[in-house]
């Protein structure tokens, strides 16, 4: 009876994880991913290269990032890590959602 009764907490504790995991988003749409590369060219290539292509500096290739880790991309952004400065005062949320569009599809736009 009790390993029964392990069995169904167990698949219960399976079933609830399954579940608390989050959706995959949509691809961005080609506007969302226009703007993120017109904004990604303008502010992060200085340092992220062009095209996500690191220039040979000491910052992070983007190109490597989690593209399904979107809190992690918000909160870097908007508070800056290591010797990358915090944006929060100079970016818009929808200008990081923009620019997240362009980072998560790998720079490559979606079809």
């Amino acid at each position: 009876m009790k390993r029964v009764a392990a069995l169904v907490a167990g698949l219960s504790l399976c079933a609830f994880a399954a579940s608390a995991q989050p959706k995959p988003e949509p691809p961005p749409t080609p506007q969302e991913f226009a703007k993120g590369e017109e904004l990604f060219g303008s502010i992060c290539s200085h340092c992220h290269g062009p095209h996500m292509v690191n220039p040979g500096n000491a910052s992070f290739d983007l190109r490597k990032f989690p593209h399904d880790d979107r809190a992690r991309f918000f909160n870097d952004v908007m508070n800056g890590k290591k010797s990358m400065p915090p944006w929060k005062d100079v970016l818009h949320p929808d200008e990081i959602e923009a620019i997240w569009a362009y980072v998560r599809t790998g720079g490559k736009a979606p079809q």
